[in-house]
């Protein structure tokens, strides 16, 4: 059975989650219950109306950082420096396109009411960081996603005009490339993703890689 979270600030063992992942339902959204979330190997994905649903999918898909791939449209693109990169200029305005790319005629994403004040949260706190592209004086794309250790858990991105957020993407694996970083997590590998490298490994292979990167001291900005 899945199990209903309390007030109590833990998780069960991600070993006991559904088929499909899920670890355990309701508690909260505060900084400290997704902090430990992220230690865990646990992240939490619902739609408005739902309670709070924690998964730890097994497979899970990351990014190998030494095995991230460019396609020729975005080295072009990248050789013509279209975009300005910046880190943490404009948090709230990413996680603003990222939560308007997946509404859709059927009402919001998953990107709920809740769930966009939480990440707003932790960024003031120095643990959610955006990485953004700017054009012309105007932000045309970006992602966002949760340091901890050597781990950076990339939670979504947005484009406004094309390679903007993969842009973002090539900016973030070097930075986290330079500074030592270890693991980055997509959760799943998706079509936009899987272009560029990404993969999928085993839950308790990503459990052991997220140990390792836990013990690295390794600063985002």
């Amino acid at each position: 059975m899945i199990k209903w979270l309390g007030p109590s600030l833990s998780f069960p063992p991600v070993e006991q989650s559904t088929p499909e992942g899920i670890v355990a339902v309701g508690g909260d959204l505060s900084s400290a219950r997704l902090l430990l979330a992220y230690r865990s190997g646990i992240f939490p994905w619902y739609s408005a109306g739902q309670p709070i649903i924690w998964w730890s999918p097994d497979p899970r898909g990351i990014i190998p950082l030494e095995g991230f791939r460019v396609n020729r449209s975005l080295k072009k693109a990248l050789r013509r420096a279209e975009f300005e990169i910046r880190i943490n200029t404009a948090f709230d305005s990413v996680i603003t396109g990222c939560a308007s790319a997946h509404e859709s005629a059927r009402g919001p994403g998953w990107l709920t009411d809740e769930m966009m004040p939480a990440y707003m949260r932790l960024h003031r706190l120095g643990h959610a960081h955006s990485v953004e592209a700017w054009k012309d004086g105007q932000l045309v794309g970006g992602l966002y996603g949760v340091a901890v250790g050597g781990l950076f858990a990339g939670e979504s991105m947005f484009h406004l005009q094309p390679n903007a957020s993969k842009a973002a993407l090539v900016a973030l694996v070097e930075r986290l490339k330079e500074r030592g970083y270890a693991l980055l997590d997509c959760q799943m590998v998706t079509p936009a993703t899987g272009p560029l490298g990404a993969v999928e490994i085993p839950r308790a292979e990503y459990l052991d890689r997220l140990s390792e990167a836990l013990g690295l001291n390794c600063v985002f900005v």
